[in-house]
C-alpha cells in the first residue's frame, strides 16, 4: 500500500482536496498530480483520540477497511482520519462508511 509521507504532499492534499465527514471516520481527498499516478493514502488518528493503544488500535481499523476497499485508488491521494467512534466500531462498520464516503466523493471502486 503506497502511504502519503511527506509534508509537502499532506499539505498539498490538505489545501486542494474535499473533505467528506461520517460519524465513523473523516476523509480528505484530491486527485494526484499527474492523472495516471497510483493513488496514496495516509492514516491519522489525534493524540486527543486517547493513548497510543487506543490510537494505534484506530489507525489499523482504518488501514484494514482501506484494504478490504481496493485503496489505494488510481489518480487520487486520500487521508483518513479516525474519530472517537473509530476506536469501537467493527471492520465491517468501517468497511461500509469508506464505501459510502467514496461514493460521496465519487472515486470509482476498481
Amino acid at each position: 500500500m503506497r502511504t502519503i509521507k511527506s509534508k509537502q504532499d499532506f499539505e498539498r492534499v490538505f489545501h486542494q482536496g474535499r473533505s467528506y465527514r461520517h460519524p465513523l471516520m473523516r476523509m480528505i481527498a484530491c486527485n494526484t498530480l499527474d492523472e495516471g499516478d497510483p493513488g496514496r493514502v495516509a492514516f491519522v488518528a489525534a493524540k486527543r483520540l486517547g493513548c497510543a493503544v487506543v490510537r494505534n488500535r484506530s489507525k489499523r481499523v482504518l488501514r484494514e477497511a482501506a484494504r478490504a476497499c481496493a485503496f489505494p485508488r488510481v489518480g487520487f491521494d486520500v487521508i483518513l482520519f479516525a474519530t472517537p467512534k473509530t476506536k469501537t466500531s467493527s471492520p465491517q462498520e468501517m468497511q461500509a462508511a469508506l464505501r459510502s464516503l467514496c461514493s460521496r466523493a465519487g472515486i470509482d471502486e476498481q
